[in-house]
């Protein structure tokens, strides 16, 4: 209960932002709904179910043509955001039947390389997509302010029904079946999990969203090019805001995107030289000393319990 008393707290001022907030804030505040998108997506097939994807920068991407290629065609643009998030879980469906029979680093690895696969693709299509030189896509009618809290409340929404269906599949046969892949698959089976068809439903639920995230991020930008929105870091990001929050839970994923906005703003514009190693460091912490984010049970009475033993044992 309480976080959810917490969620509603912060939905309310995160959409304060609407009247009082400056354009500024509305950019902060569309980064922020972005990024708890790719990280509660992320969740789906990496906190759940326990498979490292590192596919998130594909969806994304791959939603990103998708809209931008329609709305250049004339298509509306909701329809075009709504056409993008299905072209992703379409890939995604199919894919997942191919690659998710992989495990650990080797899915890793396969998952890592849908992006490159993609990337080479758009840049090979200049005709459709324009290849490196990237692609333009229509500019709204409408002054800055307007653009802004029209794209601030398209993410918003998004962002909020990623976290219910994140909630829903949480507590439904859908989510426990995938937390028994997690645990042990051979089990899994044995209990008669079928545990392709559950890997794959998680798979495409980790790109739906993201492809929507695309759609609108073209939108809002009005030019792509693939080393932007296939880039590697959309796919770190969202592991590294589920480890700060805490691997598989519902809220966990909101709450890292929270405090890895807040890290970026203030410290990572300030080291963009050492943006990348700053990041490895930050994965290899979580790892090695949280594992359960920094929202686990008890982290910190076990912080407070080792600093009172070296204490004790300081002569």
């Amino acid at each position: 209960m309480k976080n959810w008393i917490i969620l509603a707290v912060g939905t309310v001022i995160i959409a304060s932002l609407l009247v009082f907030g400056g354009n500024y804030s509305l950019r902060l505040g569309t980064i922020f709904a972005m990024y708890a998108v790719l990280a509660l997506s992320w969740n789906f097939i990496g906190g759940l179910a326990g498979y490292p994807s590192f596919a998130t920068a594909a969806f994304f991407g791959l939603g990103a043509y998708a809209s931008g290629i329609l709305e250049g065609k004339g298509i509306p643009t909701p329809l075009a955001w709504a056409a993008a998030g299905l072209v992703a879980a379409g890939f995604a469906g199919l894919i997942g039947l191919a690659i998710l029979h992989l495990k650990g680093h080797y899915f890793a690895i396969a998952s890592l390389a849908l992006a490159e696969v993609l990337r080479e693709l758009v840049n090979s299509a200049a005709d459709l997509t324009g290849g490196g030189m990237g692609l333009n896509l229509p500019v709204l009618s409408a002054d800055v302010t307007t653009q802004a809290r029209l794209f601030y409340y398209a993410m918003l929404l998004v962002a909020a029904a990623a976290v219910a269906t994140t909630a829903i599949v949480a507590g439904n046969r859908l989510g426990f079946g995938l937390r028994c892949i997690q645990q042990n698959e051979d089990a899994a089976i044995m209990l008669g999990i079928n545990t392709p068809r559950y890997k794959v439903a998680a798979f495409t639920l980790s790109a739906v969203f993201p492809g929507l995230c695309g759609g609108i991020y073209a939108s809002w930008v009005n030019y792509i090019d693939p080393t932007d929105v296939y880039d590697v870091l959309l796919s770190v990001k969202p592991i590294i805001m589920v480890l700060l929050g805490g691997v598989g839970t519902v809220l966990g994923a909101v709450y890292g995107a929270f405090l890895f906005l807040l890290m970026e703003e203030l410290v990572w514009r300030n080291l963009l030289q050492f943006h990348a190693g700053l990041l490895g460091i930050i994965v290899v912490c979580l790892v090695l000393f949280l594992p359960e984010g920094l929202r686990g049970a008890g982290w910190a009475r076990k912080l407070w319990r080792w600093r009172r033993q070296a204490g004790e044992a300081t002569p």
